[in-house]
């Protein structure tokens, strides 16, 4: 019997509950009834009673007597209060107005409280955002967007591209990395690093309050060995003065050859070679001087000229001064393409490719590290700025603050005698 009535108990209060529910919701205001509602004096607090009907609207009735109306919602994953005005200035029809009118929004990812912001973009908006920010400290004639576009294009955006930034989870980044984190490892994490700076701008912007790229994703995917770092391939040093003759010999573009050429000569980065001007030139000191601006460190860099180099900037002279075609008029490229514009970044590797030269553009640069360390007797210093590679920490770079420019010309000279097949 005990067993019984604990069992009917238990339901009649589980009834209660229920109706006392029901009540809430279904026992909406009229305007005789905010009319009538007064405070009950048992305490100093103000005393608030609810309109029911989902809006969070309720009247907070002061000990004095005044009244006002105040709206309680969730706004972007946070509970939320505000005034909508006193009554009876604000009457019952215009405060359910208003709270219907902020429901409405915060269901939209918006926020109520500040009308003229917009709600969080989808993933696909917040990621142009991010490149298009980033393309300003990035190199000019940098492919670094398209890389970007083309990795998210394929990894990404047929996923969470259409998606609204805030209601992004750490479950959706998995899904996107998934499947080609033990197959395509590095193209993974560049995809996961890319989502994460995604992510961070959009915390940054207010669309959300977390980063859902972060450690998690990596918790969660297999662990795993990656396979040895894939470098830059590069001819041995010894072979570089046969595959600049085999380049010379061709019958390529004459932009294309000297860019080549030169681009060997000074160690320097392709896109500082294709992008170089004349007015970077000076002739006379035979010094290539390329503004902070084009740097990878964003460090002013002098380059020495060796005679070789000089002679290859005469050639060059042929293309701009008398102009081969209109296009080339007045052209300050020094090693313009066929239609007097930059030479993209694959015609020099497309070059050697087609003429069997086991090596791209940037693997020079190591042909002349090794040369240097193998051939010569420089010091490490020398050999690192002649490649404007940063070596010394912060301390050591605010006192030494030669280029060791002179050092650096004697050792060009040398390299360039290699190349040209001058010395052994």
């Amino acid at each position: 019997s005990s067993l019984y009535a604990r069992y009917h108990s238990r339901h009649d209060v589980t009834a209660k509950v229920t109706a006392a529910r029901v009540r809430y919701v279904l026992q909406r205001f009229t305007d005789v009834s905010v009319r009538q509602i007064r405070h009950s004096g048992r305490t100093r607090s103000d005393e608030r009673h609810s309109d029911g009907g989902g809006l969070g609207l309720l009247l907070s009735v002061k000990r004095s007597g005044a009244k006002s109306w105040v709206q309680k919602i969730t706004i972007r994953g946070r509970r939320r209060q505000f005034g909508l005005g006193g009554y009876p200035v604000v009457t019952l029809a215009e405060a359910r107005r208003k709270a219907l009118a902020n429901k409405r929004v915060a269901r939209a990812g918006g926020d109520p409280t500040e009308p003229d912001r917009q709600p969080p973009p989808d993933f696909r908006t917040a990621a142009e955002d991010t490149i298009e920010v980033r393309t300003a400290s990035w190199q000019p004639g940098s492919r670094s967007a398209d890389n970007w576009r083309r990795s998210l294009e394929l990894c990404v955006y047929p996923t969470i591209g259409a998606r609204r930034v805030d209601e992004l989870t750490t479950a959706d980044v998995l899904r996107c990395v998934e499947p080609i984190w033990s197959t395509k490892r590095e193209t993974a994490e560049r995809v996961l690093q890319r989502i994460g700076v995604i992510m961070k701008r959009s915390i940054a912007r207010g669309w959300r309050l977390d980063n859902p790229a972060g450690d998690a994703v990596r918790e969660a995917l297999p662990a795993g060995t990656r396979g040895p770092r894939q470098h830059f391939p590069a001819l041995h040093w010894r072979d570089v003065p046969s595959a600049i003759a085999t380049v010379r010999a061709t019958h390529a573009w004459i932009g294309t050859k000297c860019a080549f050429e030169f681009l060997v000569l000074t160690a320097a980065r392709s896109g500082e070679v294709r992008g170089a001007t004349w007015a970077e030139i000076d002739l006379d000191t035979a010094v290539w001087t390329v503004p902070a601006t084009r740097m990878k460190s964003r460090v002013l860099h002098r380059v020495p000229l060796a005679d070789r180099s000089l002679e290859i900037l005469a050639e060059a002279r042929k293309i701009s001064d008398p102009p081969m075609t209109t296009a080339h008029v007045g052209c300050s490229l020094v090693f313009p393409s066929l239609r007097g514009k930059a030479l993209s970044d694959s015609t020099i590797s497309k070059l050697l490719r087609e003429n069997r030269v086991p090596g791209v553009p940037h693997g020079f640069r190591s042909s002349f590290r090794d040369w240097a360390s193998e051939a010569t007797d420089a010091p490490r210093s020398v050999m690192e700025m002649s490649l404007a590679h940063t070596v010394q920490d912060s301390v050591e770079r605010a006192y030494a603050r030669s280029d060791l420019f002179e050092k650096r010309r004697r050792l060009m000279i040398r390299w360039a005698a290699h190349c040209t097949g001058e010395c052994a």
